[in-house]
């Protein structure tokens, strides 16, 4: 979708098309609520739907229409069979490749596929195989791989100043025609020196490689946030010398309640599962503990929360600021939470008999729902899962705050109003290392965070024969 968008945004020559089963999807792209909310996106659709963009589920008179055909179709991770729990799941991508050279027509000429979804290696070889075995008379492909490099909550902007476009196909004429054809494209705003153009393997290895190593960050300071809080250290003082050195860099090194989202996980397990099925057991369980750790991290900060809590959170009430896996992303019918940290830390809670009040501007109650409710014991999320609309509601007589999503506004709450509505001693969890700590200390408030103490000599500790000893996780209150 972003992706497309940004084509005809600065393609103005260039007519794209998007197609989809779901009418509905279509409908909503058609209309001023997008499926997928992105900073700045609604803008670019309404510059140029009607113009060069349309969307349609005219999926075959777009095919036989098209030069260049972008398959962007799910690849979730198996949940049955051969590999499951790892593989990346290629039907939809093979489905995608049939309907094809299905619907191409004969005469046609060259028809280049570009293969946008995250696969594993030699998949591009996959969906040449199947289109080739059912060419028509005067039909050509050529098969490209051109991986997205996209943050979410920064698509918009990192399709416009992307640090690079990889094109990787054939290393044939025929194979460079394709790639110089694609390149010809993204030529129109990104510099020459940005777009590198390799062999199809090395494209889509990049794609998981690239997604392990971002993750594989995440969990190292993760784990130095364990250490640091064991030890009087500050992560974050610890991130700002790491970043300073020239090698290493200052990104994705903020400590948190750990990594979510659709990619970070199922890639890395893809890339495990293809190390096993090659042979090379020690790597596949080097990038394994990456995902290991990252669930360590969740689980460790669920329990921070109850041992705080005087190692009982059964029949209390603890709200939840913040469901989606990270600030500015979401889809209008539901909101992003694949992979969210506050789903396990919700789960870990609910089974510990918690109440839970939920606020999410972006999530709808309906995925929270979908998220949390145990199909075997539905009668749980009934009796302990609120959802609200309003985050002064949703903390109101909460024993404590979980901050589990960065969203801007949760840097802007009046805290002295939620701290008198809710149950004393107040805890504040802040799993994303964003709030003013000593404000809140002041305020009378316990805070816990990830990767430092938030020490107060025991003159100002809470009397409390239940208080976990200080030296056990980062603590602070007041009388």
């Amino acid at each position: 979708g972003p992706t497309c968008c940004i084509i005809a945004q600065q393609c103005p020559d260039i007519q794209v098309t998007v197609v989809d089963k779901s009418a509905e999807r279509i409908q909503a792209w058609n209309s001023q609520d997008l499926p997928i909310y992105e900073p700045g996106l609604a803008e670019v659709v309404e510059e140029c739907r009607g113009k060069n963009l349309t969307f349609s589920t005219d999926i075959d008179g777009a095919i036989k229409s098209a030069d260049l055909i972008f398959i962007c179709v799910n690849t979730p991770t198996k949940t049955f069979g051969m590999g499951r729990g790892k593989a990346a799941d290629l039907k939809y991508v093979e489905l995608a490749a049939r309907m094809i050279a299905d619907t191409v027509e004969p005469g046609t000429g060259l028809k280049i596929v570009v293969e946008k979804s995250t696969v594993p290696v030699r998949a591009a070889e996959s969906i040449g195989n199947i289109l080739k075995h059912n060419k028509k008379p005067g039909v050509s492909y050529q098969i490209l791989s051109n991986p997205e490099f996209l943050a979410e909550g920064s698509a918009v902007k990192d399709l416009l100043s992307p640090d690079r476009v990889l094109i990787g196909g054939e290393e044939t004429p025929e194979g460079q025609i394709a790639v110089d054809a694609l390149a010809g494209v993204y030529s129109k705003w990104v510099p020459e020196d940005k777009i590198i153009t390799m062999n199809t393997w090395s494209s889509e290895l990049s794609k998981l490689a690239a997604n392990a190593f971002l993750a594989q960050r995440i969990s190292s300071i993760n784990s130095i946030s364990a250490v640091c809080e064991a030890t009087g250290a500050d992560v974050s003082e610890v991130a700002k010398a790491i970043g300073r050195d020239t090698r290493i860099g200052p990104k994705f090194l903020q400590a948190s309640v750990g990594f979510g989202g659709s990619c970070f996980q199922k890639d890395i397990l893809n890339l495990v599962y293809i190390s096993e099925c090659l042979n090379l057991p020690e790597v596949a369980e080097y990038w394994n503990q990456v995902v290991s750790f990252n669930t360590f991290q969740r689980s460790r900060f669920a329990r921070k929360v109850v041992e705080s809590l005087f190692n009982t959170v059964t029949d209390k009430k603890i709200c939840i600021l913040g469901f989606a896996f990270k600030k500015n992303t979401g889809r209008v019918a539901k909101g992003d939470t694949r992979e969210s940290a506050a789903i396990y830390v919700s789960k870990h809670l609910l089974e510990e008999g918690a109440h839970l009040s939920i606020y999410d501007p972006k999530v709808s109650a309906v995925q929270v729902k979908l998220d949390l409710e145990d199909p075997e014991r539905p009668e749980m999320f009934k009796k302990l899962v609120q959802c609200h609309k309003d985050p002064y509601v949703a903390a109101d007589k909460a024993h404590a705050l979980i901050v589990c999503t960065d969203w801007d506004e949760f840097s802007e709450l009046d805290y002295k109003r939620i701290y008198d509505g809710m149950a004393k001693p107040a805890f504040l969890f802040d799993g994303r290392k964003m709030l003013d700590h000593s404000k809140l200390i002041k305020m009378g408030f316990h805070v816990e965070t990830i990767g430092t103490r938030l020490s107060k000599s025991e003159s100002e500790r809470v009397d409390s024969p239940f208080l976990p000893a200080p030296c056990a996780h980062g603590s602070a209150s007041v009388t």
